[in-house]
């Protein structure tokens, strides 16, 4: 496929099209970002809780309780998360399947849209908001 903005014609709605599209799929893929960054904080958080398990098994264990600490230290110290897995291994199964694939495909077909930008519907956008000649509103280097 060949991105219609090689025509001679910058504004072409075939272009507008291929940008918004190509836009969509972005949107898409700059959710995904946020998930992963989600599914570390999981990730963090989860070996955080971990770690003050400790404290607490510890703590119950000064404080007498030695049966609680002995069945805190024992279930869930160190306790998979999900099936067989800590998150850890979530984190790299997600990072290389899905998410690898995600970024493969977003990038083969911006490749395949004539190289459209990664970022052509902000490009666009700050182009129209902005003041043209003001200081502060220089457009920039444009969008890889």
């Amino acid at each position: 496929m060949h991105r219609v903005s090689e025509a001679q014609d910058e504004d072409r709605r075939d272009d507008d099209v291929v940008r918004d599209a190509v836009g969509k799929l972005r949107k898409a893929l700059e959710t995904t970002e946020r998930a992963r960054g989600r599914l570390y904080d999981f990730h963090q958080m989860t070996g955080t809780a971990d770690f003050e398990l400790g404290d607490a098994a510890r703590a119950l264990r000064a404080a007498g309780l030695t049966a609680q600490a002995d069945l805190v230290e024992h279930e869930l110290i160190g306790r998979n998360v999900i099936g067989d897995r800590w998150t850890f291994q979530i984190v790299e199964d997600y990072d290389d399947g899905y998410y690898a694939s995600f970024r493969r495909i977003e990038e083969q077909v911006r490749a395949q849209a004539g190289d459209a930008p990664r970022h052509g519907y902000e490009q666009e956008l700050k182009d129209r908001r902005r003041t043209h000649g003001r200081p502060g509103h220089e457009p920039g280097r444009p969008s890889s």
